[in-house]
């Protein structure tokens, strides 16, 4: 079977920021393959998987296989009392990670969600609320840049003022749908999200972070569902256009139409204009010439290049989390651009047009 985005799970060099067992941390919720790479990221920064705990004893058992020696939980209670723990990881049905993570903070512990970190813009008054109150962290796995060498390295040559400021990005985020190998879930829209608040987060979180925009207006935005008709939730397509309070711009299309042959789960490609430079990332294929990830293409005023960057630049969020979860910091992400971009993603959708008429009221994320 062709790979799904929903197995991305990168394996890295392990860079560890800690000594074993100075942080302990446990995973509930096995309903995204994205939990795998969310503990990769964690173990490899030095972190301790303590505790697993889904409801499906055949989630966990295949879990466990990869992590041998950790503890299998009779409940997500049984999680929420080990002191020991300090933060837990959850890839749950997408509108039921912020009731968990909710849990988890008010039992003292952080909490590192897969994206869409939550589905509706009630959820995110109700999780910025707890942490107000519990003080404890709610932070996303935005995969696409977090997990990606290219994207991390883009973010460096940004930050080193490489192409100069930043006024433009372009996101390009296809998936293999897989539909058979799907769960229900995948199909309910109040269940996912809709398209533009679940993959099309990883491209709004981009957008902010590569433009240093904080906050940002929803200019346009459509769906539509193409070509399954037998799944009338899904939105297979969606694109959105965003304008920065900074002034910056950005366009993204999200899609499940990767097809077979390409050799893996899609084409992801970021585009980044600057004032003196532009920046073109092809994160998992060069199509037709090269497999596997890390190409980045840049040009400015005094040069153009290809570098490789697969194996050399690494993901250095995991251990700053980690610090930042130990230290009270705010180095690995700020809650606040976490919580920006899930706004967004949500907002997106809500105002999202079917490209073959007005979206109606019962087909929006409320």
């Amino acid at each position: 079977m062709p790979e799904s985005g929903m197995n991305y799970a990168p394996k890295g060099k392990p860079m560890p920021v800690v000594k074993p067992g100075e942080f302990v941390f446990a995973a509930i919720g096995l309903d995204h393959g994205h939990i795998m790479g969310q503990c990769n990221g964690l173990t490899e920064a030095g972190g301790v998987l303590k505790w697993v705990y889904d409801p499906d004893p055949v989630k966990v058992e295949n879990f466990v296989k990869n992590y041998p020696g950790i503890k299998i939980a009779r409940s997500e209670d049984e999680i929420l009392a080990d002191k020991e723990i300090a933060l837990v990881a959850s890839a749950n049905i997408a509108s039921m990670r912020c009731p968990l993570g909710i849990r988890v903070m008010k039992a003292g512990k952080d909490y590192f969600t897969d994206k869409a970190p939550l589905t509706t813009l009630k959820q995110l008054e109700d999780a910025k609320k707890a942490v107000r109150e519990t003080g404890q962290k709610y932070m996303v796995y935005y995969s696409e840049r977090l997990h990606v060498e290219s994207a991390v390295y883009a973010g460096q040559l940004i930050k080193e003022g490489a192409i100069g400021k930043v006024i433009q990005t372009i996101g390009m985020g296809p998936h293999r749908a897989n539909p058979k190998s799907r769960p229900s879930w995948f199909f309910n829209r109040e269940e996912y999200g809709g398209i533009l608040c679940d993959i099309g987060s990883h491209q709004i979180e981009q957008f902010l972070f590569y433009t240093g925009a904080t906050d940002a207006e929803i200019v346009a935005a459509q769906i539509e569902n193409y070509s399954n008709p037998s799944y009338p939730g899904l939105d297979d397509f969606g694109d959105c256009t965003l304008k920065g309070n900074n002034g910056a711009t950005g366009y993204f299309r999200v899609d499940w139409f990767t097809p077979d042959g390409l050799s893996t789960w899609g084409d992801g490609r970021t585009f980044i204009l600057g004032t003196d430079g532009y920046i073109e990332l092809r994160k998992y294929v060069d199509v037709g010439r090269a497999k596997g990830g890390g190409h980045v293409f840049i040009a400015n005023n005094k040069t153009e290049e290809y570098i490789n960057v697969e194996g050399k630049v690494g993901h250095p969020y995991f251990g700053e989390l980690i610090l930042d979860c130990l230290n009270r910091t705010e180095k690995a992400m700020t809650q606040e651009h976490a919580f920006k971009a899930a706004e967004l993603c949500v907002k997106a959708q809500r105002i999202a047009e079917k490209v073959k008429g007005i979206t109606r009221e019962d087909d929006q994320v409320q």
